[in-house]
């Protein structure tokens, strides 16, 4: 399929076919990068430099212009953020490009670790590492630009419209508890999408990186009305490593870190939230 916005997260479900049935190879497949050099301390696959990966192209707000070397945009400044907790600079980063199912799937890989909206997941640790979770899916409404709904700010300002939510997700769970009330439950996000186009509801809810390609590819005239900051039952994004890599565990402890001293939420709110005008709804 062709890269789009959502195309880290469409194609974990077409991976994870090929996941489970790789997973026997794992343990015969190079559990590890070649690493070969040892810098700051960590065994990286190029001397003097930490190698991050991401998808080709990537996209906003994930990446900005595509151009990741630029820190702009959540996960590229997130890598840098890593990557200066690990002790590196900004020179000596340097950047590669991956599919996103070669990232996932099992064997050496080319990059010290990989960032592009991957879902952690127990089929996708048998092939690959991965750090704790830099950021949780949360829940956002979707409207067309210039109706009534588009103006909410908060959960009581949803209350009076038919907002649809497919079926089964994190999404109505939040929807339930934040506005209450019946949504329209659709067999899948594509239902509720048309469902919007032929106006029989208001708005959908879906997760915050499904907005922005619902937004941005399947709806022209469409809006991000809005965030909930309730996360749970959300998506964890994790970087990816090889598996077994020596530098899972001080990986894992730059992106506790970061979580814990207040920096990822700083980007979040300023990649998917502010430059994005994606407010939390009250």
């Amino acid at each position: 399929m062709s890269r789009t916005p959502r195309s880290p997260r469409a194609p974990r479900r077409i991976v994870l076919g090929a996941v489970v049935a790789a997973a026997a190879l794992v343990a015969l497949s190079a559990c590890s990068s070649a690493t070969t050099t040892t810098t700051h301390g960590l065994e990286t696959i190029t001397a003097g430099k930490l190698t991050v990966a991401t998808g080709q192209p990537a996209y906003s707000p994930w990446v900005i212009d595509n151009k990741p070397q630029s820190g702009q945009g959540f996960e590229s400044a997130v890598a840098y953020a890593v990557a200066k907790k690990l002790g590196f600079s900004k020179d000596e980063v340097t950047w590669t490009r991956t599919g996103f199912d070669q990232a996932v799937a099992p064997g050496p890989k080319d990059f010290d670790f990989n960032l592009q909206q991957f879902s952690i997941t127990d089929q996708r640790k048998k092939a690959v590492d991965f750090s704790s979770p830099y950021y949780t899916t949360t829940q956002a409404v979707v409207a067309y630009k210039g109706t009534p709904v588009a103006s909410a700010t908060s959960a009581a300002d949803l209350k009076p419209y038919k907002i649809g939510v497919p079926a089964g997700t994190t999404s109505y769970d939040v929807l339930i508890k934040e506005v209450g009330g019946s949504p329209a439950v659709f067999n899948s996000e594509d239902d509720a999408v048309q469902a919007l186009k032929s106006k029989q509801i208001d708005a959908i809810a879906v997760d915050l990186p499904a907005a922005f390609y619902i937004t941005s590819a399947q709806l022209k005239n469409a809006t991000i009305v809005g965030q909930f900051s309730d996360t749970d039952g959300g998506d964890d994004y994790g970087l990816v490593l090889a598996k077994n890599s020596p530098i899972t565990k001080k990986v894992t402890a730059a992106v506790d870190a970061l979580r814990e001293d207040g920096t990822l939420a700083a980007l979040e709110k300023k990649w998917l939230s502010d430059s994005v005008n994606v407010p939390t709804f009250k």
